[in-house]
């Protein structure tokens, strides 16, 4: 997508419900957000709708939580949701070290490439795969990305 600059879901008082996103989105990339909503309980994840101030939008933060051995409670920010308009984006973040299992990961040679070609940033280095999503094409490159970004992170 050539139209990152129409972020959506603007407004600090509304929180993004179902029928903001209908009436956002076009009737593929709503399809394809329920997909992955109907998705997320098999990937042990949950969704919930975060107010980012510098870019003052909500995003779709989608967070896994497990207990480990021990008994420990744990949390990890697995993806984060951009809604613009007609079509959303789903950008899954790894650190730069990372790199090679991303790239191993069951994707399409399209994504496999921008996972090659995306520059890192910040002080620890890390680098988004951002996917844009109009149907339901790309989700099964998404759920890859998410395992395996879980199975790091755990």
């Amino acid at each position: 997508m050539d139209n990152h600059d129409n972020l959506r879901l603007k407004d600090p008082i509304i929180t993004p419900t179902m029928a903001i996103l209908a009436e956002t989105l076009d009737s593929a990339s709503y399809a394809a957000y329920e997909a992955l909503q109907a998705a997320l309980p098999a990937l042990e994840l949950e969704q919930e709708w975060q107010w980012y101030t510098p870019s003052k939008a909500w995003f779709g933060r989608g967070w896994h939580r497990w207990t480990t051995k021990r008994g420990t409670k744990k949390e990890k920010t697995l993806y984060w949701l951009h809604v613009f308009e007609g079509f959303f984006s789903v950008a899954v973040w790894f650190k730069e070290k990372n790199r090679i299992e991303a790239l191993t990961a069951d994707v399409s040679e399209n994504t496999r490439q921008l996972i090659s070609s995306t520059s890192t940033m910040g002080n620890v280095p890390t680098f988004p795969v951002v996917l844009d999503i109009t149907t339901t094409e790309l989700l099964p490159d998404v759920y890859a990305l998410i395992e395996c970004k879980k199975r790091l992170e755990l």
